[in-house]
């Protein structure tokens, strides 16, 4: 096979999926988060970036790992343990990988979104986000 070819549909695809990707944050559905913390340790450390895709309630499963904000404004990270409907309402019991506790109960309303993952491994770029953090710190000295 010519290289010349192979590098042309190399540029094709790359090129075709960023497209997808900057669509997809255009309109909403896919949103772009740095993980800060090392509640999720050993998955995610500190400056990697993930993408987080709006889901409805009933694609939210245990095992699953989400966003969500919480009633301060912050953003967190964590691993659904388990769903509850009570009074027609979803309610979701989350964790850290690495904490000892249990998050409080959250509501569907609190949910950004979940980890994109393909084959039940969450994709993620390793420490690029660690940029944004030092931008991040810098300006709320």
């Amino acid at each position: 096979m010519n290289r010349k070819y192979v590098y042309f549909t190399l540029d094709i695809a790359f090129f075709l999926l960023f497209m997808t990707l900057v669509v997809l944050i255009l309109t909403g559905n896919l949103m772009i988060a740095v993980v800060e913390g090392t509640s999720m340790e050993p998955l995610f450390q500190t400056g990697d970036v993930v993408f987080v895709v709006k889901v409805k309630p009933s694609e939210i499963r245990p095992g699953d790992i989400i966003v969500y904000e919480k009633p301060n404004g912050a953003y967190i990270i964590h691993r659904v343990v388990k769903v509850k409907h009570e009074n027609g309402e979803t309610i979701i019991i989350t964790k850290g990988d690495n904490n000892k506790y249990y998050d409080p109960p959250i509501r569907m309303k609190q949910v950004v979104g979940k980890v994109l993952s393909v084959y039940n491994m969450p994709v993620k770029l390793p420490f690029l986000g660690l940029i944004s953090l030092w931008v991040k710190s810098i300006i709320n000295y």
